[in-house]
């Protein structure tokens, strides 16, 4: 049988090309370190808009604005299973032995070194930060709960590329940073903790999630857990055991659905809201599709670039 390497370990040392050329995926185009592929996670993805940074170990579907690291493509690629399965099918798939018998690889350090944050400002200082916020439907709510930050990325010759992104802490200090083209942590993951009233709390998977909840609750008093990934799920039944009163409010997709079942199975007493937004992927979709309706965004929530400065 084979050993397991722990998540921080199968994080650590897969490499998330090596997967996807396991499971018979290749990329179509390269730019510097990003690799471009068709996604494999949709179907009909003629103009290749699935990234793979595999020295960060993230991944980012443009199409569906979602990301993450290998685990978390995992998750979105076997929805069907649960956690450990997904992180012993990795492992196999990977052919990777247990964790004496390899050494963790030499460009870790690269993943906390290579980037470098020149500034933090208010939100609606650049525009196309405004723009992805509005197009989310979430801008007057996030400016004071966001900040823009603005940083570089050295490459392999050294070369320093721009990047900004509307970013917030989470636990571990680091920042997590969103733009239209980029889902990522500065840093080391972890879940982000909003304190309010200590008897009760909200549980999302994503910000811009407990951002358009809070769009409609402008004077909820809850306090909040925002996952920032399902890899993190049993770090936030871990604090959500605190509070008395658990509302969760995870995504409507098969990856959503089992996590949802999986943290009223560990705490029996939370109560699964995501019938707010029954028909959509979650929070923010439903957002979304009713300002469109509404005609308060464009319908194709269009903006100036906002990937690099």
């Amino acid at each position: 049988m084979t050993q397991l390497l722990n998540a921080k370990e199968l994080k650590e040392q897969a490499s998330i090309v090596d997967l996807l050329s396991r499971l018979g995926f290749e990329p179509v185009k390269k730019f510097g370190k990003e690799y471009m592929y068709r996604s494999m996670l949709r179907e009909g993805d003629n103009d290749p808009s699935f990234s793979v940074d595999d020295k960060l170990g993230a991944w980012y579907d443009h199409g569906t604005g979602k990301g993450g690291n290998i685990i978390d493509l995992g998750l979105a690629c076997w929805p069907d299973l649960k956690f450990n399965e997904v992180v012993e099918k990795i492992q196999v798939a990977c052919n990777m032995g247990p964790p004496v018998r390899r050494e963790a690889r030499p460009r870790l350090p690269v993943r906390t070194r290579n980037y470098v944050i020149e500034s933090i400002k208010t939100i609606g200082t650049h525009p196309a930060i405004t723009a992805y916020l509005q197009s989310r439907g979430v801008f007057d709510i996030a400016k004071n709960r966001l900040n823009e930050v603005y940083y570089h990325v050295k490459n392999e010759k050294g070369e320093k590329k721009q990047f900004f992104a509307a970013g917030w802490k989470n636990e571990a200090g680091s920042w997590e940073v969103r733009n239209r083209y980029f889902k990522g942590c500065l840093g080391q993951k972890a879940i982000s903790i909003i304190p309010g009233d200590p008897k009760s709390v909200a549980v999302f998977e994503g910000y811009m999630n407990y951002l358009s909840w809070l769009r409609e609750r402008r004077g909820a008093s809850q306090s909040v857990i925002v996952l920032n990934t399902l890899s993190l799920l049993a770090e936030g039944i871990r604090q959500a055991i605190k509070y008395p009163a658990i509302d969760l409010f995870l995504d409507r997709d098969t990856a959503g659905l089992h996590a949802t079942k999986d943290f009223i199975k560990a705490l029996p007493y939370a109560s699964d809201r995501s019938g707010a937004y029954e028909k959509f992927n979650d929070y923010n979709d439903k957002l979304v599709a009713g300002l469109k309706a509404e005609r308060l965004l464009p319908a194709s929530g269009d903006g100036p670039r906002g990937r690099s400065v």
